[in-house]
C-alpha cells in the first residue's frame, strides 16, 4: 500500500523539477544495494533535501524511508503522505520510538535516510554529525551509504525565500561507496570516518557544479571558506 502513495509523489516531485527545468547530475547511484537494507546518509543544506536524495536511489529501484521530525506528520497536507510512504516520525523528546522503527525498517529490508547533522547548515558546510545512523547500521547489520547534495540551498533553505522560478538551477547529487559498520568498532570512529566520505563527496559536487555567483549579490549560496558571503559556522553559533 505505501507505494501505492510513494510512486505518485515521485512522480510529482519530476514534473515539478522539469518545470524548473533543474539540471540534477548524479553519479554514483549504483552504489545503492538493490537489495536489502541500509543506512543512506546525506549533507542537508536544504528543506527539499529529502527529495533530492530519493531521486538518487530510484535508478537501483529503491525507495527510501527518511526520519523526519514529528510535526511534519502531524500537518494537515504533508502528514497524510509522510505516514502513506512509511516515512519514520521522530519525537526529539521520545528518540527511542523513532530509532526501534527505524531498526525494524532496516532488519526488513528497507533503506532508511537519516540527515546525520539533524538540521539544516546554514552556512553549507559540514556540521557535527549524531552518532545515530552508525549505531544503527551495527545494530541492523547493513552498511551506510555516504551521499552529498550541493545547489539545493538554492531552491529553498532556512532563512531564504524560496525560489521556485523557471530559474535552471543546477543540483549535484554524489554518492559514495559503502561504509562498513562492523560491532566491534565504536560507533564515534565509524561516524568520523562516515563523515569524512561525505566531506570528500561533497567537495567532489562542488568542484563539478557547473555554475559560479552571477554578481556580488549571488554569493549568498557559497560558503565563506569558498569566497562566498554564507555566514562561517562560527558566525552561525553566534546568532543561534
Amino acid at each position: 500500500m505505501a507505494e501505492l502513495v510513494y510512486r505518485p509523489v515521485i512522480g510529482a516531485a519530476r514534473t515539478f523539477f522539469k518545470a524548473l527545468d533543474l539540471k540534477i547530475d548524479t553519479q554514483g547511484s549504483e552504489h545503492i544495494p538493490k537489495t536489502g537494507g541500509a543506512v543512506l546518509v546525506s549533507n542537508h543544506i536544504s528543506y527539499l533535501d529529502f527529495i533530492f536524495t530519493g531521486l538518487a536511489t530510484l535508478p537501483q529501484k529503491r525507495l527510501v524511508r527518511f526520519m523526519a521530525k514529528e510535526s511534519v506528520f502531524r500537518h494537515k497536507v504533508s502528514g497524510p503522505l509522510m505516514r502513506g510512504m512509511k516515512h519514520i516520525p521522530v519525537d526529539r523528546k521520545q528518540g527511542e520510538d523513532a530509532y526501534a522503527h527505524a531498526l525494524a525498517s532496516l532488519r526488513s529490508g528497507e533503506i532508511v535516510g537519516v540527515f546525520p547533522e539533524a538540521t539544516i547548515s546554514e552556512s553549507f558546510t559540514l556540521k557535527n554529525f549524531k552518532s545515530g545512523a552508525a549505531r544503527l547500521a551495527q545494530e541492523a547489520g547493513v552498511p551506510l551509504i555516504p551521499m552529498a547534495l550541493w545547489g539545493t540551498q538554492r531552491l529553498w533553505t532556512k532563512g531564504r525565500p524560496r525560489n521556485f522560478r523557471r530559474s535552471h538551477i543546477p543540483v549535484t547529487i554524489r554518492v559514495g561507496e559503502p561504509v562498513e559498520a562492523p560491532t566491534d568498532q565504536y560507533a564515534g570512529a565509524i561516524t568520523r570516518r562516515l563523515r569524512e566520505r561525505v566531506q570528500e563527496l561533497l567537495e567532489a559536487a562542488q568542484r563539478a557544479y557547473p555554475v559560479r555567483p552571477k554578481d556580488a549579490s549571488d554569493t549568498w549560496w557559497v560558503p565563506a571558506h569558498l569566497g562566498g558571503t554564507a555566514p562561517t559556522p562560527a558566525e552561525v553559533r553566534e546568532r543561534s
